[in-house]
């Protein structure tokens, strides 16, 4: 971003930053769209069901009529509700969901900052989209919202504590917090990822188990079934928002849905390589090409593990029944917890012991 400055000049340079996030935002809400549709599709071929056919070839056009949908909708906020927390939660939420994906990097220097501790930026904004949630449950002045709030709240923060203690294993392997050093650590083909690593074949099977929580924890993180205990249908009807609709519920569900992927888009950069392919080009080969046909490949990659990674979310909600609340807790903070401590310990030993560059 500020290459784009220095070479074009302060008016010419911000107007190409301002034009890359539209971009950025633009194909990311357009394949949420789609995602969604893959989302319901998935569950209703688990079901032998057809899901979503009508609107558009194949139903493809399904998540944008439910968009203009919810737009021509009436606003409708209850009486005894503060009116301004309000109408602030879902912007919040949506907000924060969008600035965590200023640090993910889809191909070499398409990423909006290249920050180097984008781990750390990703922490504190996800760390502060709680509030969203708890602002929404409270600012709706009823007991069941609110009581949903609580429990996201309190599910958020339990498995958050997890999955920072994974991701310092990978930090410890990559040397580095940037995204990109730690995509760029994983280059060489399938065998170089961190999930089937080689080269550190001694804590190979941390890292695959490693990979396995990062997955069940980030399903409890963005309350996708089966930890969906906010939104408990026989219990807190719909959770923390209840009492919303229209435009506001819309921003809510982007912004779930936004978290849901950007967790998609960690998995495959700490575990899968980010953008490398599964067989490692040569640079003799690239060469041949324009950079920015190089990085559509590049792109594409990412894209597709994204993709992958997103079924295996969608399957999980098709497949598996929901916990209670009691067994989600324990299993944060009595299992997911010690194990992801002594992983780090593990591999913290090893990189220590066996020369790694950390």
């Amino acid at each position: 971003m500020s290459g784009l400055i220095e070479n074009n000049g302060m008016l010419i340079g911000w107007l190409m930053v301002i034009g890359q996030m539209l971009l950025f935002t633009i194909v990311l809400l357009l394949s949420l769209a789609f995602l969604l549709l893959m989302d319901r599709k998935v569950w209703a071929a688990v079901m032998m069901r057809k899901g979503p056919n009508v609107v558009g070839p194949f139903g493809l056009m399904q998540s944008f009529a439910d968009f203009g949908k919810f737009l021509l909708k009436e606003i409708i906020i209850p009486a005894g509700a503060n009116k301004t927390v309000f109408i602030l939660a879902p912007i919040i939420t949506l907000t924060l969901a969008f600035a965590s994906w200023a640090v993910i990097p889809v191909a070499p220097g398409w990423v909006i900052s290249d920050l180097n501790v984008g781990i750390l930026y990703l922490f504190a904004v996800s760390s502060l989209g709680v509030y969203g949630i708890i602002m929404g449950g409270w600012a709706s002045n009823s007991k069941y919202p609110f009581l949903g709030s609580l429990r996201s709240a309190a599910q958020m923060v339990s498995y958050e504590v997890s999955l920072g203690l994974i991701i310092i294993t990978v930090i410890l392997l990559s040397g580095s917090m940037n995204l990109t050093d730690i995509v760029n650590a994983q280059s060489g083909g399938l065998l170089a990822w961190n999930l089937f690593t080689v080269q550190h074949i001694l804590v190979w099977p941390v890292m695959v188990v490693m990979f396995v929580m990062f997955f069940i924890s980030a399903l409890a993180e963005t309350n996708r079934p089966p930890f969906d205990l906010p939104e408990a249908e026989s219990e807190l009807v719909a959770g923390y928002q209840v009492e919303y609709s229209s435009t506001p519920y819309l921003l809510f569900m982007i912004g779930e849905y936004l978290n849901i992927v950007l967790m998609c888009a960690m998995m495959v950069i700490l575990f899968m390589g980010g953008w490398h392919g599964i067989v490692p080009m040569g640079a003799d080969f690239l060469n041949q090409f324009p950079e920015w046909i190089v990085n559509l490949g590049h792109l594409a990659w990412f894209m597709a593990k994204v993709v992958f990674c997103f079924f295996l979310f969608a399957l999980v909600k098709a497949v598996v029944p929901r916990y209670r609340y009691d067994q989600l807790m324990r299993l944060g903070w009595k299992i997911f917890l010690p194990t992801a401590l002594v992983a780090v310990v593990l591999v913290g030993g090893y990189v220590v012991y066996s020369g790694v560059q950390a």
